[in-house]
């Protein structure tokens, strides 16, 4: 019998993610299962923790919907090795998430996941979460307007954003691999925005792909609202 006070509410989203056909790969199962989402949130919504729902983590922010984590990660379509940029840690979670499908302990080609917060009051928030969850080593957390991307590590694999941008951030495509994945909401401030695929192929063309609806809190800095 499980020890995580957690596991029947584990259980039931991972079968309702399922269900609707958010959740479609073994290993995207299995990050979900590892990462400690209770962990990454505030210590009065724990008992939320695994409601598929936003919850703040204060400061006007909030950590997205278990639904939408799995959404971004399944079609980033993440595996090992792979070198991921997020821009918006919020409180580390997402970070984690992807951090346990492209660097699982034991990986004999571990990458990387750095994510880009401009919230100042996050940073402690995010880093302590990481710690103590044990991702630390394979996040690495950086204080800075994400618009800008990262151009000292770039190019990475994959982007993704968490917050909602007004266009596509020309930085953020520049510092795309080729061969790479971007996931990012556009639209203006408010609660629906455009859930945009952008895919760039080995010589450099880019696509862009509409996603469906989703409403995230908006991107801040030089490319924000």
């Amino acid at each position: 019998m499980s020890s995580n006070p957690f596991a029947k509410e584990i259980d039931y989203l991972v079968d309702r993610l399922k269900r609707r056909g958010y959740m479609k790969t073994d290993a995207m199962e299995r990050a979900f299962r590892a990462v400690p989402r209770e962990e990454f949130v505030l210590k009065e919504s724990r008992q939320h923790a695994y409601r598929d729902s936003p919850l703040s983590i204060g400061l006007g922010q909030t950590i997205s919907a278990p639904h939408m984590c799995v959404i971004m990660c399944e079609g980033l379509q993440l595996y090992e090795g792979l070198k991921v940029l997020e821009i918006g840690a919020g409180s580390g979670y997402h970070a984690a998430l992807c951090a346990e499908m492209v660097a699982p302990i034991g990986s004999k080609n571990p990458g990387q996941v750095f994510t880009v917060e401009i919230v100042d009051g996050l940073i402690a928030f995010a880093r302590s979460n990481l710690e103590r969850s044990g991702y630390a080593e394979r996040v690495t957390l950086i204080h800075g307007d994400g618009g800008k991307g990262l151009p000292e590590e770039a190019p990475f694999d994959r982007i993704f954003v968490a917050a909602a941008a007004p266009d596509i951030p020309p930085p953020l495509v520049d510092q795309l691999r080729p061969g790479g994945i971007m996931l990012i909401p556009v639209g203006s401030r408010g609660f629906y925005q455009e859930l945009m695929l952008v895919e760039k192929d080995l010589e450099s063309k880019i696509t862009k792909r509409r996603w469906g609806g989703v409403a995230f809190v908006p991107l801040t800095g030089e490319f924000g609202q």
